[in-house]
């Protein structure tokens, strides 16, 4: 499956969901695709959580 065709299909199945759930089932949906593809990136290596940790975390004063 190319990107283009991915996209596509992303999109339609979000446009499904919403016309289906209404916006709160689609914002839903939403959410657990990016938490899986952040899943995904861990178990991959391709993101550590320090990584993460040290994205979110307020940068520290010297």
């Amino acid at each position: 499956m190319t990107r283009q065709q991915f996209g596509f299909l992303a999109g339609f199945l979000l446009v499904a969901v919403w016309a289906l759930g209404g916006p709160g089932a689609a914002a839903a949906a939403v959410l657990a695709g990016l938490v899986g593809w952040l899943l995904v990136r861990v178990l991959d290596g391709e993101v550590t959580v320090a990584g993460l940790a040290d994205r979110v975390a307020p940068p520290r004063r010297r």
